[in-house]
């Protein structure tokens, strides 16, 4: 190597470990940031709230209640990762538990058929969805609000406007127990969302499947060239997202059992803030599921504690409301800092490569 090179080479390397360092410090924050503040959140509350927050009746008592918003946020991630928004989810989980107690009450369904028919049945409202956006050339807002809305008009033509009551006997402890049931002291629900967790881990990250779709998400023309059938691809995404939602159904109907047909849109905005938040944090810049169980984790413990502190009945809405707006902006960032890290890694490998030949 001639002196000149020698001489190139050391601000170089400096230059890089500068840059690498500064990168480590923003990837761990990105990473586990939200993380961080979940086991902060719990720990200050346990010191203002000790004798009611870290307990084991509370946090049994948050894994069951946020269970069903955890599912849906879950579920809402699938088409989320493919750059598409499906606002007919509090909809089609309105229209599922009505459905599921319909089914079993007024029919006289066995509840394990009215179970996989409900479920079915939401694959296929998905896959419509999908076939909207994608073949009709619908922006995914305008199609998912429309077919929520014809959700909605067919949930309250099947209730009449009113509620769905079991009569004295009550509904089959059977399916009741899809919810109450408790495995290892915990409830069955938190045992659920782990499952899907899992399942969605391993299908976004692992298989084809969620690499073509994020592919698709970050761009759809490149996507194309690739040779990817991106519109089949965000038919299947809408209708995994579905799938989730028929579920989600099931489970508030077990949990509530009684039929109401306006319950779904409750779980619109905390599915949609837990879907975005976890996009910033574990793989930031891009949805994935152990990132929307760590937000929705952060969401719950603060609801569970600002609840127990006595705030008003807004409190909820306003922190849901808020929570959304920075997720979303921390969203678009954690993508603008993920493209500029990509941007400053090429450069530093064109820089290494040029060192390494003698360039300047």
């Amino acid at each position: 190597m001639s002196p000149s090179s020698s001489r190139l080479t050391p601000p170089v390397q400096r230059h890089g470990r500068g840059r690498g360092h500064r990168r480590g410090h923003g990837h761990f924050i990105g990473t586990y940031g939200l993380l961080s503040l979940t086991v902060l959140l719990f720990l200050l509350f346990s010191l203002a709230l000790p004798d009611t927050f870290p307990t084991r009746d509370n946090v049994s008592s948050i894994l069951s209640n946020q269970s069903i918003p955890a599912i849906l946020a879950l579920g809402v991630t699938v088409p989320i990762a493919s750059g598409k928004f499906d606002l007919s989810i509090g909809y089609g989980l309105g229209l599922a538990h009505v459905m599921v107690l319909f089914l079993i009450v007024e029919k006289g369904w066995p509840w394990p058929l009215a179970c996989l028919t409900v479920v079915a049945g939401g694959t296929l409202a998905g896959a419509v969805n999908g076939v909207i956006v994608e073949f009709a050339r619908i922006d995914a807002f305008i199609a998912t609000l429309g077919t929520g809305s014809i959700m909605y008009a067919i949930t309250g033509w099947i209730t009449d406007g009113g509620r769905i009551v079991p009569g004295p006997g009550g509904l089959p402890a059977a399916f009741t127990d899809i919810y109450d049931a408790r495995f290892l002291g915990l409830p069955v629900p938190a045992f659920y969302v782990l499952g899907l967790v899992i399942v969605l881990w391993l299908v976004l990250e692992r298989l084809p499947f969620g690499r073509y779709l994020y592919v698709i998400g970050s761009n759809p023309r490149a996507a194309e060239i690739l040779g990817i059938p991106t519109h089949r691809y965000c038919v299947y995404a809408f209708a995994c997202s579905s799938t989730v939602v028929g579920f989600a159904g099931v489970l508030l109907a077990a949990q509530q059992q009684i039929g109401n047909p306006s319950v779904g849109l409750d779980y619109l905005l905390p599915a949609f803030v837990g879907a975005l938040l976890g996009s910033t944090v574990i793989r930031p810049g891009r949805a994935n599921a152990i990132g929307t169980l760590v937000a929705v984790t952060v969401l719950a413990v603060g609801l569970a504690g600002i609840g127990q502190l006595g705030a008003q009945f807004w409190a909820t809405p306003l922190f849901n409301g808020c929570t959304l707006l920075i997720a979303v902006g921390l969203a678009g960032y954690s993508a603008r800092r993920r493209l500029r890290t990509d941007a400053i890694a090429t450069e530093d490998d064109d820089t290494g490569i040029g060192t390494a030949t003698g360039t300047p």
